[in-house]
């Protein structure tokens, strides 16, 4: 138990953009800095409040060598220190995670953590290598070649889905019906001109790269592929004789989340709405077999669930990262929780994934949603490089 709370309305995301979109040029810790601002500006007592930071990101920028330091500066937070986090699409729950262990140790009262990243554009790296012929060095295409190749497992992310596809005898169509279905929770949000996004996502200005003249306002998510079942059916999978087609896959995108993490007393004077108590139960962690990465998440959710002393029973609510349908599939066969229950709203299959910041919009949809059906229990989870995951369960109290 961690003794961690989140003041009800204190957070945010910015709509998600498909990669090379219209966030593809802005720095991402730069425009994490803008978005976040605004946020404070409108929260003094939460700015007063912060004596922590925490940055989760996991494609380098210019400058992101100063990571957490920096954003912090640019927030107008001169004195908050903290540490920039790195664990691929793990970061947003790894970030919650340490914010919740100083909240319970009382070593800070309330931590700002901060997720951003762009896809977009990716950096190429030079590695000198002096010992190679001609003193020649190694190349990186930090996104694209790690999407391709997992240094340790030797298999492009696609083949890990494959690989569980085979394990459980997952088909095509299977796929292609959870897709379907994923894209109709995701029109639930867009409902009553997108109330329930409006709980919890916020405008980005677009400006030029300087940032220093606005050019337009990123109010939704940007690059959101229409799916039908006419659509699926025509595209061949990404795999020769495979199963996982690039409509049963997500997309990469750009865009940031922030949350508050405090202890229950300050989230109870911070909170939007002083009914609603948003408290962070247990996190867990798994690591399955080599090239098996969507299997993942649900031994680290079991993990977590033990932790708290619950029981998937006991869980109302579970939104999951699924870079692929077959993460879902594979969820729902190994926990009995019904596919159908799951990622109410939308998730990143449909809205995309910008890593560090994905699992954060996850978990504000799924605070938004116990709020909505009057409290409960949700949890999150979700897969990451090297075939791991991270989960956390946290308990939704609306008191009316």
């Amino acid at each position: 138990m961690t003794s961690a709370f989140i003041p009800y309305g204190h957070y945010w995301s910015t709509p998600f953009a498909k990669w090379q979109g219209p966030l593809a040029h802005l720095n991402s810790i730069r425009l994490a800095a803008a978005v976040g601002r605004s946020f404070l500006d409108a929260h003094p007592q939460a700015r007063a409040a912060i004596d922590l930071g925490i940055l989760g990101i996991t494609n380098l920028q210019h400058g992101s060598f100063y990571g957490l330091p920096w954003l912090t500066g640019m927030l107008g937070l001169e004195a908050i220190a903290g540490p920039t986090v790195q664990q691929a699409c793990a970061t947003s729950v790894r970030t919650l995670q340490m914010a919740a262990q100083e909240i319970g140790a009382g070593s800070a009262h309330c931590a700002l953590v901060v997720c951003a990243d762009r896809c977009s554009n990716g950096p190429i790296v030079y590695y000198p290598d002096p010992t190679a012929p001609g003193g020649s060095g190694h190349t990186e295409k930090w996104v694209l070649d790690n999407f391709a190749h997992d240094p340790h497992a030797g298999n492009a992310m696609v083949d890990t889905a494959e690989n569980v596809a085979a394990h459980f005898g997952i088909s095509a169509a299977e796929q292609a019906e959870v897709t379907l279905a994923r894209y109709a929770q995701y029109q639930a949000a867009l409902a009553g001109d997108r109330a329930f996004q409006r709980r919890y996502l916020v405008d980005v200005p677009i400006t030029d790269a300087a940032f220093r003249r606005q050019t337009g306002t990123l109010s939704a998510d940007d690059g959101i592929f229409p799916t039908t079942p006419e659509g699926l059916a025509k595209l061949k999978p990404v795999k020769a004789n495979g199963t996982v087609t690039f409509g049963t896959q997500t997309h990469p995108a750009d865009g940031n989340a922030g949350i508050l993490v405090t202890t229950r007393e300050q989230a109870r004077e911070l909170a939007t709405d002083p009914a609603i108590e948003v408290e962070l139960l247990a996190f867990g962690q798994a690591r399955v077999a080599r090239g098996h990465m969507p299997m993942a998440p649900a031994p680290a959710a079991m993990a977590a669930l033990k932790e708290a002393g619950l029981k998937i029973t006991d869980v109302d609510a579970v939104k999951t990262h699924n870079p692929f349908a077959v993460n879902d599939i594979a969820f729902a066969r190994e926990t009995g929780f019904p596919l159908a229950k799951m990622n109410n709203y939308g998730c990143s299959l449909i809205w995309g994934h910008p890593q560090g910041p994905t699992g954060l919009r996850s978990i504000l949809e799924l605070i938004e949603e116990l709020a909505l059906r009057g409290g409960g229990v949700g949890l999150f989870t979700g897969c990451a490089a090297g075939d791991s995951a991270m989960a956390v369960v946290l308990r939704v109290d609306a008191r009316r």
